[in-house]
């Protein structure tokens, strides 16, 4: 195996044995929390797929549900990037799912069109995949002091693969848009709030008490009547597959050109995946591997 050679492996069914990363609570039978815990770091690897598409299934199949709120039980972490151990020809030989698209970006998709209203609780680190989890969720809420978002890919020499060249422009506009998914910063709580990147940051210990309460308000109200308006904000808002299927092709190319490679290899290296540093502060160590001496 190369160990520069990313990504993730699917099956139709979680496998049996595997460690549960989404554990789903029933508050209600209108409301659920899906809570991700995969320590140390919430790395999404090659398990994470089949779970994370019985989660998107059970939400559009349930007849009662009217919302579902994402958060994170590891501290640090909402949700981080790719698993870069399994070789990359796991990942191109997953299926497609429903849309026609590659497992994730399918997901993504299927969990916006869903008539269920997603909210992420943000807490932690939320990079890569997880941001693009946030970005496909119908809103975001993010703790002011601990919460990070990033779309990193770009220090690392490759293309994100999930959608967000189409999600974040529609939220903040282009030069917004641009300035994250080519500078592979950190944003902070307070920044993403105000470029659009969530609809609010608040104190760390409002956070909790926020999101749980708007979500038993809308579980509150009509089913039917819930998923019309977001239907029809949905046709007005959401990018088509057409554009965002071709940015998975486009991950999946670049992830294997010279310049990922050697960012990926240097980046495990630094420790990424095992120290936690790297993953704590991954825009200060992928800027240190693209600098001229290295």
């Amino acid at each position: 195996m190369k160990p520069t050679q990313p990504l993730v492996a699917q099956s139709a069914q979680p496998e049996a044995g595997a460690q549960q990363e989404f554990r789903i609570k029933h508050v209600t039978p209108a409301y659920w929390r899906v809570t991700i815990d995969h320590p140390p770091f919430n790395i999404f690897g090659p398990e994470s797929i089949p779970q994370l598409n019985s989660v998107i299934s059970q939400i559009e199949n349930d007849p009662e549900l009217k919302v579902v709120v994402f958060g994170s039980a590891v501290p640090g972490f909402f949700l981080t990037h790719y698993d870069f151990v399994p070789p990359l020809e796991v990942t191109t030989r997953m299926p497609p799912g429903p849309t026609g698209m590659a497992p994730l970006p399918d997901m993504l998709a299927r969990l916006s069109r869903s008539s269920v209203v997603s909210i992420v609780s943000i807490r932690g680190r939320a990079t890569g995949v997880g941001s693009e989890l946030s970005l496909a969720s119908d809103m975001r809420f993010a703790s002011r002091e601990k919460a990070v978002l990033s779309q990193f890919e770009v220090g690392a020499g490759f293309v994100p693969g999930g959608g967000p060249m189409s999600r974040l422009p529609r939220l903040m506009g282009r030069g917004r848009a641009l300035e994250i998914l080519l500078s592979g910063n950190d944003i902070n709580g307070e920044l993403a709030e105000r470029y659009g990147y969530v609809n609010r940051a608040f104190p760390d210990a409002e956070l909790d008490r926020f999101v749980d309460t708007l979500a038993r308000r809308i579980a509150s109200f009509d089913k039917q009547t819930i998923g019309e308006i977001k239907h029809f904000v949905n046709i007005a808002t959401l990018p088509p597959d057409s554009e965002v299927g071709p940015q998975w092709d486009a991950f999946i190319t670049s992830v294997q050109r010279p310049a990922a490679q050697r960012d990926i290899k240097r980046l495990m290296e630094l420790g990424l995946q095992k120290n936690p540093d790297v993953e704590i502060h991954l825009d200060r160590y992928t800027g240190q591997v693209n600098q001229p001496d290295n």
